[in-house]
This record gives C-alpha cells, sequence and structure tokens, in this order.
C-alpha cells in the first residue's frame, strides 16, 4: 500500500514555546496531520469570544458549545474540500467568487448551483456572492412559491379557492412562519382545519332547540349561579320545619352582619353572598317576591324575568323542573367541536366543505418538501461563507497563539475584549470574566498585576465583568473603588470599577522601590495610630479634669489648692533628654565619624550596598515572577485548554499597556507657589552650609582638616603612670605626673 505523504510544517518560537505556523492553505488542508500535542489550545467556548458566534456554531459541529480539535479539522478538510485555492482561506473576506467552488467535488457542486439561485432570486447579476447576500432569508425566498420548508402561503397557489381555503385556515387555526417570513400553513394546520370544518357542521346537525329563545343561555347562566345557594335554602327550610326551635339559628345571624356593619359593605361582597338566599322559614318554599339577598338579588331577577314562572314560589321540585328543562339544551352546548372555524360562518363553511381543498393544500406541501434540500443547500451557502471569513483568524487563536503576539497593536487575540482606561494608562489585553469564583482560583498563578473590574453602560441593561492587566508603570495610584473607563471592541463605552486586584510585580524597577513604599505605608499607619491614639487619651484626660474641677477642694483663703511645682522630678526629665540626645548625637556621631574616613567610590558602595539589601529581595522576586508570566491561568479560568505555555515577557508586556506620553515643554503653572528671591534663597543656603559645617565640626567630623571640635567629649585624657626614683634619704618617692 502506498503510504501517505506526510505534509511538511514550520515552526517559530513565541512566547516562550515552539509553535507551528499556519501559513498557507496546504497547512490547513492537512491540520489532520497536526499532531495534537503541538496544538496551543485544546478546547475553547463557541461564545464569549471576539469572533462572530454564527461562525462558531458551524464550526462547533457536535452543538455542545465547545470548539475542539476535531470541530476544526473536520471544518478545515469540509471548506478545503470545497475551495479550488486553499490559499484563499487566508484572505479572511466576507465574499467570494462562484468560480473558486471546486464543482469537481459534491458539497463545492451544491454550493455554486445554491448561490446562483441566491443571486438569482434576489435578482443580482455577477457571479460573487457575500454573507450580506444570506443574511436575510426573507428576501432570498420571497418571489418564490416553493422554498422546501414544508410550509405553503398564499403564493404557492395560482387558484383562487385554495388561496381563500389558506387564509380562511390561517384566520381560524392559526400559522406558522414560512422560510418567505410570510404567514403559512404545514400538514398538520391542514389537516386541523379542515376536522374543525366537519366538526363543527356535524354539531350544528345536532342542534337542541332553544328553551328560552335568545335569552337561554342568560337564563342558563342565572340558574347555574343561583342553584346551589336555592338548594340550600330547601335544606335550611325543611330542617327547620323538622325541629322549629332550630330556626332562627338557621335564618341570617344578625351577630355575623354586626361585624361587618362598621365596615364599609361594598368591599364586604364574599361575606354577604355566604348568607343564605333569603330568610328561612318552615315552609320549604321560596316566594318570588321573597327579599333576596343582596349579593344575588340581580341573578334571581334575570332568571324570573326570562322564565316568568306560573308558580308564585319555586319549590325544590319546580328548581329542579327548570334544571330538566335546560339538560338538553346544556348538554348540546358542552359537546361543542369545531368552535376554531365559527367566525367564519356557517354559508363560509359549508362552502369550504363543498368545495374541498384539502388534498389539493396537501399535495402543494409536497411539491414544497421535494425542495427541501435545495432549501438546505442555500442555507450551507450562508454557512459557508461565515467560516470563509472567520475560520483563519480562529486557526491564528487555536492552533497557535500567532494574533495574541502579533506586533501590530491593531490586532488583537479573539480573547482581548477592549481597552481599560485608567490612572493614564491604556491597558489592552482585558479579558471578559465568564466565573469570577474559578478566576479567585485560578488567577493568582497568571503572575501578573491584574485589575477587576465591574462594568456598566447607560445604554446597556446587562453588567460585566471585565479583568484587565498592568503591564507598566508603577500601582501607586489603582485601588479597589477606583473609576475608570472600558472601550469594547465595539465601540461600546463602559463605566468600569475596580472591585479587585492581584498585586503581582509589574517591573523591576516597580519592585524596586515597593519595600520602600510599603515601609512608607507602616510607618504612616503607625503615625496615624499613634496620634489617634494620643487624641484620644489627650480628650479623654482633659474631659476627667474637667469633670472633677468642681470637685476640688478650696483652701483656707477660699482658693483651690495649687500642686508644688516638683523641680526634682522636671530635672530628672531634662536629665533624661539630656542622656537621650547625647547617646543619639554620638552615635550619628559615630556613624558620620566611619563614613568620613571612606573615599568617594567607598562612600558610593557603601550607599549602593544599603540600596541593594533593601530592594534586593524585592527585585530578584519580581525578575523571577516577570519571567514566569503567563496568560494560560486567566484563560483557563475562563473555559480554555491551554496546551502549551503563554508567556508574556518583558518586553512584550511593555507593548500590552501605554502610559501617556507628552511632548517636552517648558510650561509654566500658574497656580504655582511663588519662589523665594534669589538673595532671599541665597541666605538661606549659606545659613544651611553653616549649620551643616557647624554641625560636623561640633561632631569632631572636621578633625581631618585640623578643626578639631571644641566639646570636652572629644579630648579625654589619658592617665600614664611613670615611676622616676629619686634617693633621697635612703627613701623612694613614686612619682605620678599627668601627660596628655
Amino acid at each position: 500500500m502506498a503510504k501517505t505523504k506526510k505534509h511538511a510544517w514550520s515552526f517559530e518560537n513565541i512566547g516562550g514555546s515552539t509553535r507551528v505556523k499556519i501559513t498557507t492553505g496546504a497547512d490547513i488542508a492537512n491540520l489532520d496531520q497536526l499532531d495534537p500535542k503541538m496544538w496551543t489550545v485544546l478546547s475553547c467556548p463557541s461564545t464569549g469570544l471576539e469572533i462572530d458566534e454564527k461562525s462558531l456554531k458551524y464550526i462547533d459541529t457536535d452543538n455542545d458549545g465547545r470548539i475542539r480539535v476535531n470541530d476544526i479539522v473536520s471544518t478545515a478538510k469540509w471548506m478545503t474540500a470545497a475551495l479550488n485555492d486553499a490559499d484563499l482561506l487566508l484572505k479572511g473576506d466576507d465574499k467570494i467568487s462562484l468560480n473558486a467552488l471546486n464543482q469537481e467535488d459534491a458539497t463545492g457542486k451544491k454550493l455554486y448551483n445554491s448561490a446562483k439561485q441566491i443571486l438569482a432570486n434576489l435578482g443580482k447579476e455577477g457571479d460573487t456572492i457575500s454573507i450580506a447576500d444570506t443574511a436575510d432569508t426573507a428576501a432570498i425566498f420571497a418571489k418564490t412559491a416553493f422554498n422546501g420548508d414544508g410550509i405553503i402561503t398564499e403564493l404557492s397557489t395560482a387558484d383562487l379557492d385554495e388561496k381563500a381555503a389558506i387564509a380562511a385556515a390561517i384566520a381560524s387555526v392559526g400559522s406558522v412562519t414560512d422560510r418567505s417570513g410570510d404567514k403559512g400553513l404545514n400538514a398538520e394546520l391542514v389537516e386541523k382545519f379542515y376536522q374543525a370544518l366537519a366538526d363543527y357542521t356535524a354539531w350544528k346537525a345536532a342542534e337542541v332547540e332553544a328553551p328560552y329563545g335568545a335569552d337561554t343561555d342568560k337564563a342558563i347562566e342565572a340558574y347555574n349561579a343561583l342553584d346551589a345557594k336555592v338548594k340550600d335554602y330547601f335544606v335550611r327550610a325543611r330542617l327547620a320545619s323538622f325541629a322549629p326551635e332550630s330556626a332562627a339559628k338557621l335564618d341570617v345571624q344578625s351577630a355575623l352582619i354586626e361585624t361587618i356593619s362598621a365596615d364599609n359593605l361594598t368591599g364586604k361582597t364574599e361575606e354577604i353572598a355566604a348568607y343564605p338566599i333569603a330568610r328561612v322559614t318552615d315552609k320549604a318554599e321560596l316566594p318570588l317576591d321573597a327579599s333576596i339577598n343582596p349579593a344575588w338579588a340581580d341573578k334571581f331577577k334575570t332568571l324570573i324575568a326570562i322564565i316568568q314562572p306560573k308558580e308564585k314560589a319555586f319549590t325544590a321540585e319546580s328548581w329542579a323542573a327548570i334544571g330538566a328543562a335546560f339538560a338538553a339544551y346544556s348538554g348540546w352546548k358542552g359537546a361543542k367541536k369545531g368552535a376554531e372555524v365559527e367566525a367564519l360562518g356557517l354559508e363560509a363553511i359549508n362552502k369550504f366543505i363543498a368545495d374541498d381543498k384539502k388534498q389539493a393544500l396537501l399535495n402543494l406541501i409536497a411539491q414544497d418538501n421535494t425542495l427541501k434540500e435545495e432549501a438546505e443547500s442555500i442555507e450551507m451557502v450562508g454557512k459557508f461563507l461565515y467560516i470563509y471569513r472567520d475560520f483563519y483568524r480562529l486557526l491564528r487563536n487555536f492552533v497557535t497563539f500567532h494574533d495574541f503576539y502579533n506586533k501590530d497593536k491593531k490586532v488583537g487575540a479573539i480573547f482581548q475584549s477592549g481597552r481599560l482606561i485608567i490612572d493614564q494608562r491604556e491597558c489592552r489585553l482585558c479579558m471578559k470574566v465568564a466565573d469570577m469564583g474559578k478566576h479567585n482560583t485560578m488567577a493568582a498563578a497568571s503572575g501578573m498585576y491584574l485589575v477587576y473590574c465591574d462594568c456598566t453602560s447607560p445604554l446597556k441593561a446587562a453588567k460585566q465583568t471585565i479583568v484587565a492587566t498592568v503591564t507598566v508603570g508603577d500601582i501607586g495610584d489603582l485601588f479597589v473603588g477606583k473609576n475608570a473607563i472600558y472601550y469594547d471592541n465595539e465601540g461600546g463605552v463602559w463605566d468600569a470599577v475596580i472591585t479587585k486586584i492581584i498585586d503581582n510585580p509589574i517591573s523591576i524597577g516597580q519592585a524596586f522601590w515597593s519595600p520602600y513604599r510599603r515601609m512608607s505605608t507602616v510607618v504612616e499607619n503607625l503615625i496615624n495610630k499613634s496620634a489617634a491614639d494620643k487624641d484620644a487619651a489627650m480628650m479623654k484626660d482633659m474631659t476627667a479634669k474637667i469633670n472633677e474641677a468642681p470637685k476640688a477642694a478650696p483652701t483656707a483663703e477660699g482658693k483651690p489648692a495649687s500642686s508644688a511645682f516638683d523641680i526634682a522630678k522636671f530635672a530628672g526629665i531634662f536629665a533624661a533628654l539630656g542622656m537621650a540626645l547625647g547617646m543619639i548625637g554620638s552615635a550619628i556621631a559615630g556613624i558620620f565619624d566611619s563614613l568620613i574616613k571612606l573615599s568617594l567610590l567607598q562612600l558610593v558602595g557603601v550607599f549602593v550596598g544599603i540600596m541593594l539589601i533593601i530592594s534586593g529581595p524585592a527585585m530578584v522576586l519580581a525578575w523571577m515572577k516577570l519571567r514566569r508570566r503567563n496568560i494560560a491561568p486567566l484563560l483557563n479560568a475562563n473555559g480554555w485548554a491551554i496546551n502549551a505555555a503563554s508567556k508574556i515577557s518583558i518586553p512584550f508586556g511593555e507593548t500590552l499597556t501605554d502610559i501617556a506620553k507628552y511632548p517636552k515643554l517648558k510650561l509654566k503653572d500658574p497656580y504655582a507657589k511663588k519662589g523665594l528671591p534669589t538673595w532671599k534663597k541665597g541666605l538661606i543656603t549659606l545659613a544651611a552650609l553653616i549649620v551643616v559645617v557647624g554641625a560636623l565640626w561640633l561632631g569632631n567630623l572636621l578633625a581631618w582638616a585640623k578643626l578639631p571640635s571644641p566639646l570636652p567629649r572629644f579630648h579625654k585624657t589619658e592617665a600614664v603612670e611613670v615611676v622616676e626614683t629619686v634617693e633621697a634619704t635612703s627613701e623612694t618617692v613614686e612619682v605620678t605626673d599627668s601627660i596628655l
């Protein structure tokens, strides 16, 4: 067996990984030969991306809401087989010449014929078809009698009786929408219409005479409403006859009326309707002229007026007889069928039955169904054109991440949703957040400084959450609650508010100053806390003294006793302060004394060393994190299956965030604080120099220049013991002399 020739792939190194390059139609046609392990993405959602969702839906061949490798491969095979030149897919056009379709391929032939039909239906000349031509399905089928959807309209026939039957059926039993956009009938509705015609005529043929003519229905409605209350009345009357002592309790209870008498009785209809229909006696009859419960009086009068009974009172038997008189008529009314067509009128109904166009309409539907394949082929042209336009772009974001790493800032990946303007920066790497819970878990692993924002627009009801990466600048003015503006890729403007920040290094320079910023924040917080504590303590002390003042005991002269000034106490305080200042001065002097002995190069080295000790760890940590910055965790949080590392290097990161850059100008601030005159600045500078030199002199730091400090502490004497032996009268005398 002949071996299949393997396709020769080309590769590039980008984003920290080796990736295959998709640059020719042959590359697309042979994607089935590309090892899935070499694909940058294994799957992604088919919604929420910056690409037409219709295109993604067509590519999602199994309609599971995700684009996978097999979806891409099968689509690539289908598209390249239908084209004479697969390189045309690289253009991303929304139109195509019919001559570019491969008529030797079955799919290509169908597309060609269907595209021709579309252009003919639209009345267009030429051999180029576009997405716009296929978008308006109603326009394509507007002038066609049959379009393969199994639905007929009045345009489907020239027969006037058939047109009339279609219109009557639509008006009676409803309609479905034809591909042309018009209302029409399918086989089910045709069957329903003619069945309703037959049912209605059969029901009308069995019509029962109404016992009270046109008022019969009104009489039946009143009788049915009163039936339960009247029967209740007869039961109460028979019970009162059986037990006369219970008659009062079976009648209307005045106590019940008293409970509602203070209220607005117009709102008490239900309570009143619950009372007996008339005053209960021991006679089992309901006089026609009896006082009827106000809630039932109108119904009772209506019934009496229609049936006009000969008796002066209803009995249980006569009341039941009235119901029996209604029974046959009510049964016929209840068995009514074909009510859907009643509005047509009996004459029109009989005509439709006599004409019997049912089979003719079903034949029209069958004829329309014969064009089903052709109509679906017309829809297939639209599918082809959407994929033709967007497929290569999807490949550049699926097989590779070429669009994301493109140097052209106008080209963005399909997951880049817009731009966030904040703190004089434009963050171009913004993504929609599909699941905040997953982002809370995964986003920190990206190693990037992330800003989450809730975005709202007065023009759109929906709110969206985005995440923006900050890759340039400082973070001093970024905080939760800060407002910004977000521009989506469609040009929409959204008000954005920071809701969460994930703090990671932005740059090594920013990391250099981060320890000092943190120390400054700590010191500021300590100072604020200390000041607040001291203020609270002072206020508490002052309040206590004010409250205690009236209680102070007066002296013999009638004046409050004043506390004696304890000079010893204050002397001790001053001594302690002096000792502390002396120790601080000695420490500073010691530092200066050590530094002054160093050369200029050594001083610079000491300064740099101190800075590195403080900032070095932060810079090393930042360097390590910046090397590991990766967009994969963010995409994983949004449902992508990323198969290759997609790092954001320092140079690439600088392209993802733009900082405002102003031209070099010498501008004067009209509200700037006015400076001092030159002579005053000179005096202040001279005074400062004198103070500095004096401090150095007093600290004995100018001794090297033969300017020793006058302070005694820098001129300590050292006792040197010298022994002289003097011979005098056999006695040795030791003399101790002091020398400097």
